[in-house]
């Protein structure tokens, strides 16, 4: 039988990410908005909440997930999170192609589609990294240097082009699934380094 803290914790982790994503879906904005628009922006959203789950799982802190099941859960959840990003750039690529090519050439006359490119490639390639890690000859202190680093951005650019939008998303729950997300990840780099320090030392 789960703990109390384990039911909380998991109770926790669903509103967070199901608050901003029923608050989205009751938008009045939707009315407007064609259903593959609408798709690509809800793909988008759950790539936000995707994203809240990556550092919970990296630093063993979602009850039943830590160890090897909790690393096996983020290798699952990283590959989920490409595939809702690239349908999020694919519905919008089909709802307006030369919006998207703007963005790709960093044109766009709107701040928040910049920050959202630089974290759809940093994300790109920290995929690319898991995918060709056992052929890479990088060290494995390396290796996580440069994907912990990618994922720093990830979550940077896409805090910044979330709050910059103002779109379905409801406002403040929105902000405070960013400031989840980022507070995550701030914490499990920060951990990261303190126990590199410590094996350092002895």
């Amino acid at each position: 039988m789960p703990s109390p803290r384990a039911v909380l914790t998991w109770a926790a982790l669903v509103i967070a990410i199901a608050v901003p994503i029923a608050a989205a879906a009751a938008s009045p904005l939707l009315a407007w908005r064609d259903p593959i628009y609408i798709a690509a922006g809800f793909a988008g959203v759950v790539a936000l909440g995707l994203l809240l789950l990556q550092p919970l799982l990296m630093g063993g802190d979602l009850p039943g997930l830590t160890g090897f099941r909790g690393r096996r859960a983020h290798r699952l959840v990283g590959t989920v999170l490409v595939v809702a990003v690239v349908l999020h750039v694919a519905g919008l690529w089909l709802t307006s192609p030369p919006d998207v090519i703007d963005a790709l050439l960093f044109a766009s006359p709107t701040p928040f589609s910049a920050w959202g490119v630089i974290a759809m490639w940093a994300l790109f390639a920290a995929a690319l990294l898991v995918a060709l890690r056992n052929a890479l000859p990088v060290p494995p202190r390396l290796w996580r240097i440069g994907h912990t680093s990618l994922a720093a951005v990830v979550v940077g650019g896409t805090v910044v082009h979330a709050l910059l939008i103002e779109g379905t998303m409801e406002t403040v729950s929105k902000a405070a699934l960013c400031l989840l997300v980022a507070a995550a990840t701030v914490r499990v780099i920060v951990d990261m380094r303190v126990w590199s320090a410590k094996r350092r030392s002895r």
